[in-house]
């Protein structure tokens, strides 16, 4: 069997053939285009901004995964198309394949693409470079937010103009020289960095250019995008189902899911950043309605802030605190300052009459147990009442 081999980055007009297995029919599918565009692009499926490359050739469901021919090398894996256009259609580059492949052979697994954790703004207004005393020489991008998580938040500032990446300058509007008089967002630069890998930045602060070294690794999101390969997360105690807010959770509101899901916490998946390692957003999903909990199946779809005064870090952590047991009451503080009580005692064997009611086996996904505890929820269902 001969193979082919990867080859580089096509330049724009230059012909590619998609092969795969589309809807339509059983037999393989080759499809022919051009490229029109090489640009970093959203990542449907890895919720990541990276190097795509458009083409014109037809991409339906089923050429996902199959190869981007040009010539007798491979030019990209075809894998997304644009909803709502005819023909345009996205392939992974070379480049981002090599970098994905010698990640998971350098760790046995994949970690993500690194971030430096920055959301900049463009500096193409004369009067805003004026203002951070920019020379005409130097040209950048200001700095209008940082990932607590980051390394950057150890040396780089809000309002901070980073002038170059690695020694490559960057222009007002964010890009750096890529082949033959094209430009590309300096983010393709940053995401082809491997993960605890160093970056040289240069930056304009108050006047003064200085030079910082920030260690890059891959970044997650406060509230997740995707959920592959993973079994939801939830607590349920007293008939209160707690799950960690995810943008899939969201999507069950349906396609207009940004305007029909709960204002505020699309607005916090969309926008917050985690503040601290292994941060989740906590709400209370649904009310499994019992004497228990009476009057409490209003206060669905709120996050959880505090148990007992503490604030919740993670579902994880909310598990702790309620089963905690050292008050008679157990309080929970949400969103809108809504507040819960409820007895200890009365709660937790309320908890197991729902779980039998509603034939669910368990209190809690098995992510939440520890070894000690970990037939705990079990026995929670065969408790007779």
């Amino acid at each position: 069997m001969n193979s082919l081999e990867l080859g580089d980055v096509p330049f724009l007009q230059e012909a590619v053939a998609v092969v795969g297995y589309p809807q339509g029919g059983d037999n393989i599918s080759v499809t022919k285009g051009v490229v029109s565009r090489v640009e970093p692009t959203q990542y449907v499926h890895g919720a990541s901004q990276l190097l795509a490359i458009q083409i014109d050739a037809a991409i339906n469901p089923g050429n996902s995964g199959g190869p981007a021919i040009m010539g007798d090398k491979v030019a990209g894996v075809a894998f997304q198309n644009l909803s709502g256009a005819e023909n345009i259609g996205y392939i992974i580059p070379v480049p981002v394949i090599k970098h994905f492949i010698a990640g998971v052979e350098e760790r046995g697994e994949y970690v993500g693409f690194c971030s430096l954790g920055l959301s900049c703004q463009p500096t193409e207004n004369a009067q805003i470079r004026e203002y951070f005393q920019m020379q005409s020489k130097l040209t950048g991008v200001l700095v209008s937010r940082i990932n607590p998580l980051s390394d950057a938040s150890r040396v780089l500032k809000k309002d901070d103009i980073v002038l170059s990446f690695d020694g490559v300058p960057i222009a007002n509007d964010g890009t750096v020289p890529f082949r033959n008089r094209e430009r590309i967002t300096f983010d393709h630069l940053v995401s082809m960095k491997k993960p605890n890998e160093t970056a040289e930045l240069k930056v304009l602060r108050n006047g003064e250019v200085h030079d910082f070294k920030i260690t890059l690794h891959p970044l997650q999101p406060l509230v997740p995008v995707h959920q592959f390969d993973k079994l939801p997360s939830y607590f349920i105690f007293a008939g209160l189902v707690f799950i960690p807010l995810t943008q899939p959770f969201l999507h069950e509101y349906g396609e207009e899911w940004y305007n029909t899901s709960p204002r505020r916490l699309c607005e916090r998946a969309l926008r917050e950043l985690p503040k601290k390692p292994g941060e989740q957003l906590i709400i209370l999903s649904q009310v499994l309605m019992d004497d228990i909990n009476a009057g409490y199946e209003r206060l669905a779809e709120l996050q959880v802030k505090k148990v007992n005064g503490v604030e919740v870090l993670n579902l994880k952590h909310l598990r702790q605190l309620v089963e905690d047991g050292n008050q008679k009451n157990v309080r929970f503080d949400l969103d809108d300052e809504r507040v819960i009580v409820l007895n200890y005692e009365s709660a937790r064997i309320a908890t197991s009459r729902i779980l039998k009611r509603h034939r669910i086996p368990h209190a809690m996904s098995s992510d939440l147990t520890d070894d000690q505890n970990a037939a705990e929820p079990q026995l929670a269902c065969s408790t007779s009442l």
